[in-house]
């Protein structure tokens, strides 16, 4: 009896409901003359998720869980929200150029007419809740209203040449609602960077998240000179240039939350490139404490930066977070009593109560020539964004000695190899050796996502793999954590990113050593003999604490 209805049976096949729960069911739908599913939703036998895509199986389409799914916005904004609505129909992505639309109700031939006239591409429908597709909307709503925040703030004076199609890019709704949805789901995203690349047959978005890359949409190719026109004309770039590369910046506010972007284009066979780099205002406020130093390493970097002069050298790759390291360090340092002065190129965050300049090489005020003039100017603290040549360097190091507390970057491995790099570009090693006070190498490793990571036991084969040196006393193996992917954290197992440092103190025997140009891997036994923690150790025991994983800390540290 129980087998008579279709849906039945495949709720019971798929293990979903038992037999017993569905002759109840049909019992109570001869009886009431509800449907199957309402009654078995009502009972709590089985989620609407479960019926759903059980029946969408059932016609042979596919179910899709929309609170996986991300969006593409050059999807989802062809379709008015009131018609969306009333079709309960959302579009969700390309598949080359068909459009593929999520619906509640996959049957409903006329919806699926007005869609394909509306948005002027054929159609691939899948099945979803109407509880799922009213939330995808209502997502989708508010990316829209958010939308018009970005263009509140985009200049309106549109360059002159090329008025045609620059008057049908502003016009073109979609376009502009795809420019500012692409940048509001970065935002949302907490995305550094958006790459826009056109490839051969479509167009591809990628988010930089915490250090690394995510593709997010693959959209048409006919949307490509469009959305590329639109971004150069809200970064007030020339959009008739095409052959080379070029630069502007938007600013916007999301959420209320002040952004800034800046936009660098780049002409590739396929079309240009762009790629924004966003600028959040609110993360300058740091606290040197939120940064990822461990207590021990701290205490000797905050013993340095106390001192009245002397120079501290912040070292790392590119995007290892050295700026907001010295950034930090300044907002601990500030205060009414002390004049301080930056030199930057180019200045990414202002400071409240800070002096700062911006180089211009081409009106001739470089790294070298503004620090000249800082210097002139009673500074007690100074800041240099990069030393990048023999002169800067020298300077730097002049000031260091002669009584101002000076902190820079400079771009070397770890600690120990610094001292050499000064010295290679011509600074007197005897200068380097007695103007250096502390040296804190740096990397920027990915932090777990505390709400889904999971603990796992090490083999003792990873372990010796890993050349792992951080063992418990009582000889067992440490526990570590996996990267699992969740909602909050974008399915990357990870959210947001911490700093390991090392931090070389310049201690009598080092100094000696600098003096004498001795080799930076002898600086380096001799730093950990003084109780210097490696960036390697640093990271072991941020593993050990569960803020990361060992693939993450091999990756940032060889």
């Amino acid at each position: 009896m129980a087998h008579q209805h279709p849906l039945g049976s495949l709720l019971v096949e798929r293990g979903l409901i038992t037999s017993d729960q569905l002759a109840e069911a049909l019992a109570e739908q001869s009886r009431t003359g509800t449907s199957l599913g309402r009654v078995l939703i009502d009972r709590g036998y089985v989620t609407s998720d479960g019926l759903v895509s059980t029946l969408a199986a059932q016609v042979g389409l596919d179910y899709v869980d929309l609170a996986e799914v991300q969006l593409d916005p050059s999807a989802s904004s062809l379709i008015p929200d009131k018609v969306a609505r009333r079709y309960q129909a959302v579009p969700i992505m390309w598949e080359g150029d068909r459009l593929v639309v999520a619906m509640a109700d996959p049957s409903n031939v006329l919806a699926i007419d007005d869609i394909r006239s509306i948005a002027n591409a054929d159609i691939t429908t899948v099945v979803a809740t109407r509880e799922a597709i009213l939330d995808a909307l209502d997502r989708v709503h508010r990316l829209d209203e958010n939308a018009s925040d970005v263009q509140a703030l985009v200049a309106d004076d549109e360059p002159e040449e090329d008025l045609a199609t620059v008057k049908e890019v502003v016009d073109d709704a979609p376009i502009v609602k795809l420019a500012n949805m692409i940048i509001i789901q970065a935002v949302q995203a907490r995305a550094s960077d958006i790459h826009i690349e056109p490839t051969e047959t479509d167009v591809r978005v990628r988010y930089r998240v915490d250090g690394v890359l995510h593709e997010m949409m693959r959209s048409p190719k006919r949307v490509q000179s469009g959305l590329v026109s639109r971004l150069k004309i809200m970064a007030e770039i020339n959009i008739a240039e095409r052959r080379i590369p070029q630069d502007g910046r938007v600013t916007a506010s999301i959420n209320g939350q002040p952004i800034d972007l800046r936009v660098a284009t780049l002409p590739t066979v396929f079309g240009e490139k762009v790629v924004m780099r966003i600028l959040d205002k609110s993360n300058t406020l740091l606290d040197l404490a939120d940064l990822g130093f461990l207590p021990r390493s701290l205490e000797r970097f905050e013993e340095s930066f106390r001192k009245p002069y002397g120079a501290i050298l912040v070292t790392g790759p590119t995007g290892s977070g050295k700026s907001t390291t010295l950034y930090a360090t300044l907002n601990v340092l500030n205060s009414p009593t002390k004049n301080i002065i930056t030199v930057e190129d180019p200045v990414e965050y202002r400071l409240h109560g800070i002096n700062q300049v911006q180089v211009n090489n081409k009106a001739g005020l470089t790294f070298a020539s503004a620090l000249r003039s800082i210097l002139r100017s009673d500074p007690d603290i100074v800041l240099v964004g990069e030393v990048r040549d023999r002169e800067t360097a020298t300077i730097a190091v002049e000031a260091a000695l002669t009584g101002h507390l000076v902190l820079t970057t400079l771009h070397t491995n770890d600690a120990a190899s610094t001292p050499s790099r000064l010295i290679e570009m011509g600074v007197e090693s005897f200068l380097v050796s007695s103007a250096i006070d502390c040296i804190v190498a740096q990397r920027l490793a990915r932090r777990l996502c505390d709400r889904c990571k999971a603990p796992y036991q090490p083999t003792e084969a990873e372990l010796s793999a890993a050349s792992w040196s951080l063992m418990p006393d009582d000889g067992d193996l440490p526990t570590f954590h996996r990267a699992v992917g969740c909602q909050a954290c974008g399915k990357t197992g990870y959210r947001g990113r911490f700093a390991l440092h090392e931090v070389m103190q310049i201690t009598e025997d080092i100094e000696r050593m600098i003096a004498e140009r001795e080799h930076s891997e002898d600086l380096k036994k001799m730093a950990v003999a003084q109780g210097m923690m490696t960036l390697r150790q640093a990271g072991e025991i941020q593993v050990i604490n569960g803020l990361t994983t060992l693939d993450e800390l091999l990756r940032v540290v060889a």
